[in-house]
């Protein structure tokens, strides 16, 4: 197989680079997101998209990591836009996907519970009530969720699980701040009584289908992230060690300089690779459930001890709030946790394993 990026990926990528550059402001690189239609390649021609998959929405994603933009595209992106493009219904499609694209609306999952990361078993259930569901639950460290147009929401009912497109302001919903490592909008969403109907729902394929589906794009769009967050950390750390002297030599000369950047650059590799492999099959049509455990759980297990090391080779300008770094190691820390933790994403491997 071979990963290197087809000219759409590459003129994808360049675009992306460009227009995040051009400011450090998290409104205006959304805008300039939006604008240069970098939104809308998922979306179908007849909803002003490209009809492109999440092999083409992955780069994306990797520049907002490698620039460490403090803007919703992972939300907006992996968690709502292509889970609503694959199972949404015409109507949903239509009303829901062309306002996120331009940038004007959030949508956003609500993919975990109380101690229970990515659950496939939701604690969230649904009742009968009148022609329609009543939403009873909790879920926690939901992005954007005050913000959003509508949350996409697994919940469990009589006849399986499904995900529906809930309105954060509808009667029974309370929307509670949360704090993370970025300072970017989290939220836990309390559910009692809340109403939704079968027109909110995605479509299953099969049972279970459209969880699967979500989960899938979360973890898909979450590498693809990361995979930008720790090559953007390591260039910014091997920049500085180049340019920083001491003993009037670059810190880079020194050979525990060398070997402490050299593993960082492994650790960047390895989840590039990962990733890339995870998402190529998740696009092919593939099953790529064990890839995508794989490269989550080396992300998870990586990933924060490179940006440790990151801050090492800094010194005292690595935890400086007017440089950089932390915002790449605050949104790794927030990542980790979105994809479950290292031993969460191992015992997810253990389990695959044991069949």
């Amino acid at each position: 197989m071979d990963f290197t990026p087809d000219d759409t990926q590459g003129e994808i990528t360049s675009l992306a680079a460009q227009v995040l550059g051009k400011t450090d402001e998290p409104a205006d690189q959304w805008r300039a997101l939006a604008g240069a239609g970098l939104l809308a390649l998922p979306l179908p021609a007849d909803l002003g998209g490209d009809g492109l998959g999440v092999d083409h929405v992955a780069p994306v994603l990797t520049e907002v990591g490698r620039a460490a933009a403090a803007v919703p595209a992972y939300a907006v992106l992996a968690l709502g836009i292509l889970p609503i493009e694959a199972l949404g219904t015409p109507a949903q499609r239509a009303e829901f996907l062309p306002p996120a694209a331009a940038g004007e609306t959030i949508l956003t999952a609500a993919l975990h519970e109380p101690s229970a990361p990515l659950t496939s078993i939701p604690g969230t259930s649904g009742a009968a009530a009148d022609g329609s569901w009543a939403v009873a639950g909790v879920k926690t460290h939901v992005p954007y969720a005050a913000e959003a147009t509508r949350i996409l929401t697994p919940i469990a009912l009589p006849g399986g699980t499904g995900v529906a497109l809930v309105d954060p302001r509808a009667d029974g919903v309370e929307v509670l701040p949360a704090y993370n490592a970025t300072g970017t909008p989290e939220y836990t969403v309390r559910f009692d009584g809340a109403r939704v109907s079968e027109a909110d729902f995605l479509r299953d394929r099969t049972a279970g289908h459209a969880l699967q589906t979500l989960h899938r794009y979360a973890l898909a769009g979450a590498l693809a992230l990361g995979d930008g967050l720790l090559a953007g950390a390591l260039a910014l750390t091997a920049q500085h060690v180049g340019e920083r002297t001491q003993f009037g030599r670059p810190l880079a000369t020194f050979q525990a300089v060398a070997q402490q950047i050299a593993d960082v650059y492994v650790a960047s590799r390895t989840v590039h690779l990962a990733a890339v492999s995870a998402v190529w099959r998740l696009a092919s049509g593939l099953d790529a459930d064990t890839e995508l455990d794989i490269a989550a759980y080396w992300l998870t297990a990586e990933a924060p001890s490179a940006l440790a090391i990151c801050h090492h080779l800094h010194g005292g300008v690595g935890v400086d709030r007017t440089y950089p770094l932390h915002r790449y190691s605050s949104a790794v820390k927030d990542l980790g946790r979105t994809v479950g933790g290292a031993a969460h994403r191992l015992g997810r491997l253990g389990e695959r394993v044991a069949g």
